[in-house]
């Protein structure tokens, strides 16, 4: 039996496993941020994890792409745990199976928009024309193909995000973590970017976590998971409700 279960998790491309963090605070005493956060993500699955500021949607969408450790639990990417690894083993994992998609873009001001969705692939050690091809290709394929030498201060807000997301898809990540991702744009430019993030799902078949106060945007999940007091509230599909009416 336990064999069985661990060939299951070997084909999540996510599993989080009671997750704590805390932090210190100002008295001496720990804030407890996390408690006891447990997630299974299947492959193609869309999650939305939706609650008030301050609840730590961002902590932990962090301590799922490996970008923080927890204070105690477990995370496993592709099969792979990252407890009680080196920092960079932990770099490792997370540039294999992991692409993220932040509310600001942290695109390198100095490269331009190949240059920049290039980057996970050379930080991996890719040949390097190798790594451009596959970048340009991506841009193509988000519609910044005729943006390809510009740099970020020359690209719009939308334009931006973009190219993140075509950084984000450079090693073909098992999920794909997106922070508020059009916390910074219209209305207009916001749905294109969903529309984009849900076609990428769909095509490339890589999971998706989506933090989001964008009600439109949670909707679209398969599920909506709400961080209430440290831990995950499941939210029943927001689609079932008209299934229901239907029948």
């Amino acid at each position: 039996m336990s064999d069985g279960g661990a060939a299951v998790a070997e084909r999540l491309p996510l599993e989080a496993r009671d997750l704590v963090r805390t932090y210190p605070s100002g008295d001496g005493s720990e804030l407890h941020i996390l408690r006891g956060v447990s997630l299974r993500l299947q492959r193609g699955e869309a999650i939305a994890v939706v609650g008030t500021s301050g609840a730590g949607k961002s902590t932990l969408l962090h301590l799922l792409g490996a970008l923080d450790r927890p204070s105690s639990g477990e995370v496993i990417l592709g099969g792979e745990s990252v407890s009680g690894r080196s920092s960079a083993e932990v770099a490792r994992i997370r540039n294999r199976f992991v692409g993220f998609v932040f509310q600001f873009h942290h695109l390198l001001r100095e490269f331009s928009a190949l240059e920049n969705a290039s980057m996970p692939a050379l930080v991996g050690g890719a040949n390097p024309d190798e790594a451009r091809e596959r970048a340009r290709g991506l841009l193509e394929g988000v519609g910044m193909g005729h943006r390809l030498d510009h740099r970020p201060w020359q690209l719009s807000g939308g334009e931006q995000q973009r190219v993140a997301v075509a950084r984000a898809l450079m090693n073909g990540p098992s999920v794909l973590l997106a922070d508020e991702p059009s916390g910074n744009l219209d209305t207009r430019t916001s749905e294109e970017l969903h529309d984009m993030l849900f076609r990428v799902r769909d095509e490339q078949g890589c999971a998706l976590v989506v933090v989001t106060h964008n009600p439109a945007l949670a909707a679209r999940a398969d599920r909506i998971l709400t961080l209430r007091s440290g831990v995950l509230v499941s939210e029943e599909d927001p689609r079932m409700e008209d299934k229901h009416h239907a029948m």
